[in-house]
């Protein structure tokens, strides 16, 4: 399967996601809001991978947003009734926006950023809803919409605000300014800071790597509880896990880790199982 924003490698337990438009910087044309949501659940859907690395090409993880989505969205001069409902054909749009990143909260298995040069914009809103970040060197991160007159919708805010502290955040969001990759490794926004793209490659498919060793399910459990836990008051989130781990939990899947570990060797875990919609017919 072709796309034109993404190239898509999965081996090893490891789907890589690529953005794959270095010339254009990467923005995010029509086809990534469509591509990269289908992405992701073909992967979820059909268990193709234990952990999804998303990364890019060129000088700039993403340049965000291409700006001639914005005037495509303008309704046509001339026309009363399009201008009556352009309020909500907009909210609409970032409605369908927003669900493409959250896909990648909402599958099961983790997303691992590799973020290089320019984060910009969208690219913010992509890498914050993915479970951890890693960056070269020569990377920053800017909310960017501010400098030309918007507030950034796609899913920064509700994201960003829960990584970092608040005062940094707002600096970020009131000023457009750029974050470097030292400064978010340092307010914790990203794990870990790489000296070039080849090392920042090496160093995050060596971490898919480890994830891929560890039971999928009690991966997925983790992740499922992260998410819940962020969310929620810790009484709701502890009544929350032990309802889980009470249907969830697999002695079989404890006793194989457990004696992996003894005999030191990669441990035989069961798959996450397909996706299968209601009423699936054998």
């Amino acid at each position: 399967m072709s796309f034109e924003c993404f190239d898509v490698d999965i081996s090893g337990g490891i789907a890589h996601v690529v953005l794959g438009r270095p010339q254009q910087r990467n923005s995010m044309i029509a086809a990534f809001w469509e591509e990269l949501p289908r992405i992701i659940r073909d992967i979820d859907d059909n268990a193709r991978a234990r952990v999804i690395v998303i990364s890019s090409t060129g000088p700039h993880f993403s340049s965000g947003l291409d700006t001639k989505a914005l005037g495509a969205l303008a309704a046509e001069p001339g026309d009363p009734m399009a201008n009556r409902q352009a309020g909500l054909r907009f909210q609409h749009t970032v409605r369908a926006m927003q669900e493409t990143f959250i896909c990648l909260e909402h599958c099961r298995m983790p997303v691992l950023a590799a973020i290089q040069g320019g984060c910009i914009g969208g690219g913010v809103d992509l890498v914050t809803a993915c479970d951890m970040r890693y960056a070269t060197k020569d990377a920053f991160i800017t909310i960017y919409e501010i400098n030309i007159g918007m507030t950034a919708d796609v899913g920064t805010f509700p994201r960003i605000f829960k990584l970092i502290p608040e005062g940094v955040a707002r600096e970020l969001a009131y000023t457009g300014r750029r974050m470097t990759a030292d400064e978010a490794q340092a307010v914790g926004l990203v794990n870990r800071v790489f000296p070039d793209h080849a090392g920042l490659l090496d160093g995050v498919m060596e971490i898919a790597r480890e994830i891929t060793a560890k039971p999928p399910l009690a991966i997925h459990g983790c992740k499922r509880m992260a998410n819940y836990a962020r969310d929620h008051s810790v009484a709701d989130s502890l009544d929350y896990v032990g309802v889980w781990n009470a249907s969830m939990l697999q002695h079989a899947e404890i006793r194989e880790a457990m004696q992996a570990n003894a005999e030191q060797r990669r441990g035989e875990f069961a798959e996450l199982p397909p996706v299968r919609p209601p009423f699936h017919n054998e």
